[in-house]
Protein backbone atom coordinates (compact mmCIF):
# COMPACT_ATOMS: atom_id res chain seq x y z
CA UNK A 1 0.00 0.00 0.00
CA UNK A 2 3.07 2.46 0.52
CA UNK A 3 3.68 4.71 -2.67
CA UNK A 4 -0.37 4.23 -3.78
CA UNK A 5 -3.06 6.50 -4.81
CA UNK A 6 -6.07 6.15 -3.39
CA UNK A 7 -8.20 9.01 -5.09
CA UNK A 8 -6.57 12.65 -3.86
CA UNK A 9 -4.74 10.81 -1.08
CA UNK A 10 -1.27 9.17 -1.50
CA UNK A 11 -0.02 6.61 1.01
CA UNK A 12 2.52 7.41 3.40
CA UNK A 13 3.47 4.83 5.83
CA UNK A 14 1.57 2.44 7.98
CA UNK A 15 0.32 3.49 11.29
CA UNK A 16 -1.34 0.53 12.73
CA UNK A 17 -4.17 -2.10 12.60
CA UNK A 18 -7.18 -2.52 14.64
CA UNK A 19 -10.31 -4.84 14.92
CA UNK A 20 -12.02 -2.81 11.47
CA UNK A 21 -9.08 -2.14 9.45
CA UNK A 22 -5.42 -1.27 8.49
CA UNK A 23 -4.83 2.83 9.23
CA UNK A 24 -2.36 4.69 7.65
CA UNK A 25 -0.99 7.82 7.16
CA UNK A 26 -1.47 9.70 3.86
CA UNK A 27 -0.95 12.75 2.02
CA UNK A 28 -4.24 14.65 0.50
CA UNK A 29 -2.78 16.05 -2.64
CA UNK A 30 -6.34 18.86 -2.80
CA UNK A 31 -5.47 20.41 0.10
CA UNK A 32 -1.58 19.23 0.96
CA UNK A 33 -2.04 18.12 4.28
CA UNK A 34 -2.02 14.26 6.48
CA UNK A 35 -4.47 12.51 6.93
CA UNK A 36 -5.38 9.04 8.31
CA UNK A 37 -6.67 6.72 5.95
CA UNK A 38 -8.48 3.68 7.84
CA UNK A 39 -8.71 0.98 5.37
CA UNK A 40 -11.13 -2.54 5.52
CA UNK A 41 -8.47 -5.24 4.03
CA UNK A 42 -9.29 -6.17 0.66
CA UNK A 43 -9.52 -9.94 1.71
CA UNK A 44 -12.66 -8.74 3.68
CA UNK A 45 -14.13 -6.52 1.69
CA UNK A 46 -17.15 -9.63 0.45
CA UNK A 47 -18.25 -9.59 4.27
CA UNK A 48 -21.50 -7.44 4.44
CA UNK A 49 -21.54 -7.15 8.14
CA UNK A 50 -17.85 -5.54 7.81
CA UNK A 51 -18.41 -3.20 5.75
CA UNK A 52 -21.49 -2.62 7.48
CA UNK A 53 -20.07 -1.96 10.69
CA UNK A 54 -17.26 0.28 8.24
CA UNK A 55 -19.54 2.34 7.22
CA UNK A 56 -21.45 2.81 10.24
CA UNK A 57 -18.25 4.13 12.05
CA UNK A 58 -17.62 6.74 9.25
CA UNK A 59 -21.74 8.24 10.08
CA UNK A 60 -21.36 8.30 13.53
CA UNK A 61 -18.20 9.88 13.80
CA UNK A 62 -18.45 12.35 10.73
CA UNK A 63 -22.00 13.66 12.26
CA UNK A 64 -19.52 15.06 15.53
CA UNK A 65 -18.09 18.43 15.55
CA UNK A 66 -15.88 18.39 19.15
CA UNK A 67 -12.27 19.15 19.87
CA UNK A 68 -12.05 15.56 21.81
CA UNK A 69 -13.34 13.94 19.16
CA UNK A 70 -11.64 12.47 15.86
CA UNK A 71 -12.64 14.32 12.94
CA UNK A 72 -13.48 12.34 9.89
CA UNK A 73 -13.24 13.45 6.59
CA UNK A 74 -13.98 11.83 3.63
CA UNK A 75 -15.69 7.73 3.12
CA UNK A 76 -15.18 7.01 -0.06
CA UNK A 77 -13.79 3.99 -2.32
CA UNK A 78 -10.97 3.66 -5.18
CA UNK A 79 -9.62 0.72 -7.06
CA UNK A 80 -11.98 -1.32 -5.26
CA UNK A 81 -10.56 -0.17 -1.79
CA UNK A 82 -12.73 1.29 0.55
CA UNK A 83 -11.51 3.66 3.27
CA UNK A 84 -12.24 6.52 5.85
CA UNK A 85 -10.18 9.80 5.71
CA UNK A 86 -10.13 11.18 9.36
CA UNK A 87 -7.51 13.53 11.07
CA UNK A 88 -4.15 12.64 11.70
CA UNK A 89 -3.47 13.14 15.18
CA UNK A 90 0.31 12.95 15.80
CA UNK A 91 1.47 11.34 19.14
CA UNK A 92 0.51 8.50 21.14
CA UNK A 93 -2.45 6.06 22.62
CA UNK A 94 -3.42 6.81 26.14
CA UNK A 95 -2.53 2.88 26.74
CA UNK A 96 1.25 4.03 25.98
CA UNK A 97 0.82 7.22 28.04
CA UNK A 98 -0.42 4.84 31.58
CA UNK A 99 2.24 2.25 31.88
CA UNK A 100 1.99 -0.22 35.31
CA UNK A 101 2.51 2.88 37.55
CA UNK A 102 -0.55 5.09 36.41
CA UNK A 103 -0.28 8.60 35.75
CA UNK A 104 -0.09 11.70 38.59
CA UNK A 105 -3.44 12.90 40.03
CA UNK A 106 -3.32 15.98 37.52
CA UNK A 107 -2.06 14.83 34.49
CA UNK A 108 -4.89 11.87 34.63
CA UNK A 109 -7.91 14.54 35.49
CA UNK A 110 -6.90 16.85 32.84
CA UNK A 111 -7.01 13.90 30.08
CA UNK A 112 -10.43 12.71 31.81
CA UNK A 113 -12.19 15.95 32.17
CA UNK A 114 -11.62 16.26 27.99
CA UNK A 115 -12.17 12.30 27.70
CA UNK A 116 -15.36 13.15 29.42
CA UNK A 117 -16.41 16.19 27.54
CA UNK A 118 -15.48 14.17 24.18
CA UNK A 119 -17.98 11.09 24.89
CA UNK A 120 -20.68 13.58 26.25
CA UNK A 121 -21.36 14.83 23.27
CA UNK A 122 -21.21 11.31 21.60
CA UNK A 123 -23.77 10.46 24.01
CA UNK A 124 -25.91 13.60 23.19
CA UNK A 125 -26.02 12.69 19.56
CA UNK A 126 -27.45 9.24 20.55
CA UNK A 127 -24.45 7.21 19.73
CA UNK A 128 -23.13 4.72 22.35
CA UNK A 129 -19.54 4.31 21.81
CA UNK A 130 -19.16 0.99 23.28
CA UNK A 131 -15.45 -0.13 23.10
CA UNK A 132 -13.92 3.33 24.98
CA UNK A 133 -10.49 2.17 26.25
CA UNK A 134 -6.82 3.63 26.45
CA UNK A 135 -6.11 2.57 23.35
CA UNK A 136 -9.01 3.94 21.64
CA UNK A 137 -7.50 7.41 23.00
CA UNK A 138 -5.05 9.29 21.60
CA UNK A 139 -3.22 12.19 23.25
CA UNK A 140 -1.42 14.57 21.01
CA UNK A 141 2.18 16.36 21.26
CA UNK A 142 -0.05 19.63 23.37
CA UNK A 143 -1.90 16.86 25.57
CA UNK A 144 -4.66 17.54 24.02
CA UNK A 145 -7.28 14.03 23.71
CA UNK A 146 -9.20 12.74 20.41
CA UNK A 147 -11.51 9.60 20.99
CA UNK A 148 -10.67 7.26 18.37
CA UNK A 149 -12.36 4.32 16.72
CA UNK A 150 -16.39 4.15 16.22
CA UNK A 151 -16.33 0.67 14.77
CA UNK A 152 -18.70 -0.47 17.26
CA UNK A 153 -20.57 2.87 17.99
CA UNK A 154 -24.10 2.28 17.82
CA UNK A 155 -27.52 4.42 18.40
CA UNK A 156 -29.18 3.75 21.17
CA UNK A 157 -31.60 1.89 21.14
CA UNK A 158 -34.99 1.18 23.44
CA UNK A 159 -35.60 -1.87 25.33
CA UNK A 160 -33.63 -4.37 26.18
CA UNK A 161 -32.32 -7.74 24.44
CA UNK A 162 -34.68 -10.82 24.58
CA UNK A 163 -33.46 -12.64 27.96
CA UNK A 164 -33.22 -15.80 24.88
CA UNK A 165 -30.70 -13.96 22.94
CA UNK A 166 -27.05 -15.13 22.15
CA UNK A 167 -24.74 -13.81 23.79
CA UNK A 168 -20.43 -14.09 22.74
CA UNK A 169 -17.99 -13.48 24.99
CA UNK A 170 -14.46 -12.70 23.54
CA UNK A 171 -11.01 -11.63 24.59
CA UNK A 172 -9.62 -8.16 24.89
CA UNK A 173 -8.73 -7.37 21.04
CA UNK A 174 -11.05 -9.66 19.52
CA UNK A 175 -13.68 -8.50 16.74
CA UNK A 176 -17.19 -8.36 18.10
CA UNK A 177 -20.86 -8.31 16.69
CA UNK A 178 -22.87 -5.34 16.76
CA UNK A 179 -26.63 -6.95 17.25
CA UNK A 180 -28.61 -7.01 20.18
CA UNK A 181 -28.09 -9.70 22.39
CA UNK A 182 -24.53 -10.07 21.51
CA UNK A 183 -21.73 -8.74 23.57
CA UNK A 184 -19.55 -5.77 22.65
CA UNK A 185 -16.46 -4.14 23.22
CA UNK A 186 -13.57 -4.84 24.96
CA UNK A 187 -13.47 -7.40 28.07
CA UNK A 188 -12.16 -5.71 30.64
CA UNK A 189 -13.30 -2.47 29.81
CA UNK A 190 -16.97 -3.81 29.12
CA UNK A 191 -20.13 -2.63 31.24
CA UNK A 192 -21.80 -5.13 32.99
CA UNK A 193 -24.95 -4.46 30.47
CA UNK A 194 -22.44 -5.07 28.01
CA UNK A 195 -21.22 -8.37 29.09
CA UNK A 196 -24.41 -9.78 29.47
CA UNK A 197 -25.54 -8.83 25.91
CA UNK A 198 -28.22 -6.44 27.01
CA UNK A 199 -28.66 -3.30 24.98
CA UNK A 200 -26.83 -0.25 26.20
CA UNK A 201 -27.18 3.39 26.29
CA UNK A 202 -24.79 5.68 27.50
CA UNK A 203 -24.84 4.70 31.23
CA UNK A 204 -22.47 1.77 29.51
CA UNK A 205 -20.51 4.34 28.26
CA UNK A 206 -20.03 6.41 31.28
CA UNK A 207 -18.97 2.64 33.24
CA UNK A 208 -16.17 2.17 30.42
CA UNK A 209 -15.16 5.78 31.16
CA UNK A 210 -14.75 4.96 35.19
CA UNK A 211 -12.54 2.06 33.88
CA UNK A 212 -10.18 3.97 31.88
CA UNK A 213 -9.97 6.54 34.93
CA UNK A 214 -9.21 3.92 37.35
CA UNK A 215 -6.15 2.32 35.30
CA UNK A 216 -5.26 5.82 34.44
CA UNK A 217 -5.05 6.13 38.37
CA UNK A 218 -3.76 3.45 39.34
CA UNK A 219 -1.60 1.73 36.04
CA UNK A 220 -4.31 -1.04 37.12
CA UNK A 221 -7.61 -2.36 35.44
CA UNK A 222 -10.54 -2.05 37.70
CA UNK A 223 -11.63 -5.50 36.09
CA UNK A 224 -9.18 -8.06 35.44
CA UNK A 225 -9.12 -11.80 36.32
CA UNK A 226 -6.83 -14.80 35.07
CA UNK A 227 -9.46 -16.15 32.42
CA UNK A 228 -12.37 -14.36 30.42
CA UNK A 229 -14.93 -15.99 32.80
CA UNK A 230 -13.04 -14.93 35.82
CA UNK A 231 -12.71 -11.08 33.92
CA UNK A 232 -16.51 -11.37 33.38
CA UNK A 233 -17.07 -12.19 37.11
CA UNK A 234 -15.55 -9.40 38.39
CA UNK A 235 -17.54 -7.05 36.02
CA UNK A 236 -20.62 -8.55 37.48
CA UNK A 237 -20.07 -9.51 41.06
CA UNK A 238 -16.90 -6.74 42.57
CA UNK A 239 -15.94 -4.07 43.38
CA UNK A 240 -12.43 -2.97 42.35
CA UNK A 241 -10.13 -1.96 45.14
CA UNK A 242 -10.82 1.52 46.35
CA UNK A 243 -7.80 3.69 44.91
CA UNK A 244 -7.13 5.13 48.68
CA UNK A 245 -5.52 2.11 49.07
CA UNK A 246 -3.27 2.07 46.02
CA UNK A 247 -2.66 5.80 45.33
CA UNK A 248 -1.37 8.01 48.04
CA UNK A 249 -3.51 10.90 48.70
CA UNK A 250 -5.91 10.17 46.14
CA UNK A 251 -8.38 12.69 46.65
CA UNK A 252 -11.75 11.60 48.33
CA UNK A 253 -13.81 13.81 45.35
CA UNK A 254 -12.25 11.58 42.47
CA UNK A 255 -13.34 8.06 44.48
CA UNK A 256 -16.72 9.40 44.64
CA UNK A 257 -16.35 10.06 40.44
CA UNK A 258 -15.27 6.49 40.42
CA UNK A 259 -17.64 5.31 42.63
CA UNK A 260 -20.51 6.74 40.47
CA UNK A 261 -18.96 5.87 36.97
CA UNK A 262 -18.74 2.06 38.45
CA UNK A 263 -21.67 1.63 40.60
CA UNK A 264 -24.20 -1.26 39.66
CA UNK A 265 -25.82 -0.50 37.23
CA UNK A 266 -28.61 -2.25 36.14
CA UNK A 267 -30.63 -0.05 34.13
CA UNK A 268 -33.59 0.84 36.80
CA UNK A 269 -31.41 3.95 37.14
CA UNK A 270 -31.86 6.48 35.02
CA UNK A 271 -29.44 7.77 32.16
CA UNK A 272 -27.10 10.43 33.67
CA UNK A 273 -24.40 11.87 31.16
CA UNK A 274 -20.78 12.39 32.45
CA UNK A 275 -21.04 15.94 32.86
CA UNK A 276 -24.00 15.15 35.56
CA UNK A 277 -21.80 12.93 37.17
CA UNK A 278 -18.82 14.81 37.63
CA UNK A 279 -21.40 17.49 39.07
CA UNK A 280 -23.24 15.09 41.54
CA UNK A 281 -20.09 13.37 42.53
CA UNK A 282 -17.84 16.67 43.50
Amino acid sequence: MIGKVLGHYRVVEKLGAGGMGVVYKARDTHLDRFVALMILPPERIADAERKRRFVQEAKAASALNHPNIIHVYDIAEADGIEFIAMEYVQGKTLERFVGVKGLGINEALGYAVQIADGLAKVNAAGIVHRDLKPANIMVNEDGGVKILDFGLAKLMERGEASPSASTKTTAAGEELNTERGVVVGTLAYMSPEQAQGKTVDARSDVFSFGSVLYEMLTGRRAFQGESKAMTLASILEKEPQPISEIVAGAPPEVERVLARCLRYRGLSRKPRPLWCVWAKAL
